[in-house]
């Protein structure tokens, strides 16, 4: 497998609002953890099955669907690559961790590789069996000391992908909400952006240890 190694640092910002689970508490968002990422723009939740894109990489494909039930729509979080992330720590503001796709057991990751709806960057899940490579590190972003659900969704949180796939975007396009990546709806009939800079997400569905 090709690995990309690009200089300079390339930024992502999602904003997630996170909401708790139904009869869930509040707190912080743990290892080992297993939620749903939800859209709120576009009401799609993030999404992956053991179907390859056709061009770019060729890795497992990640869409957005808007199906509440849908079983290939769950991750579990993790510690960064070569880092064990215990059961149950709260995951902190500026820690890497790695999200597992449960169905496949490949992670969320990206790379240099065009998207072939957009022809911005691709998102795909890669590894097997939960393991892959550090393009699958993503650092969180959030104020406050923890990555906090609450039952009002308010808390927001932001992800930087990979060292060495980062770069700064120009101040217009951080603006304009940037195009780190779009993925598109399952159907794939039409560009949808589900990841760009400020997108919108929450956890939807959170199931704890």
């Amino acid at each position: 497998m090709r690995r990309w190694r690009v200089p300079g640092p390339r930024l992502l910002i999602l904003v997630v609002g996170l909401g708790a689970a139904a009869g869930s508490e509040p707190g912080p968002v743990t290892c080992g953890s297993v939620v749903k990422l939800l859209n709120v723009r576009h009401n799609v939740r993030l999404h992956s099955h053991d179907v390859r894109y056709g061009s770019g990489s060729g890795q497992q494909s990640v869409t957005g669907v808007s199906a509440v039930d849908d079983s290939n729509s769950y991750w579990r979080v993790r510690g960064k690559t070569s880092m064990v992330c215990e059961r149950g720590t709260p995951v902190q503001c500026g820690q890497s961790i790695r999200l597992t796709h449960i169905n496949t057991g490949r992670n969320l990751h990206s790379h240099h590789f065009t998207s072939p709806l957009s022809g911005n960057q691709e998102v795909s899940a890669f590894g097997e069996d939960g393991e892959g490579d550090y393009l699958d590190d993503w650092t969180v972003l959030c104020s406050g000391t923890y990555w906090v659900r609450d039952g009002e969704g308010s808390t927001a949180v932001g992800f930087l992908p990979a060292e060495g796939l980062r770069e700064t975007l120009p101040p217009q396009k951080k603006q304009e909400g940037g195009t780190f990546n779009d993925l598109c709806l399952s159907s794939c009939t039409e560009s949808v952006p589900i990841v760009t800079a400020l997108s919108v997400y929450r956890v939807d569905i959170l199931l704890p240890l």
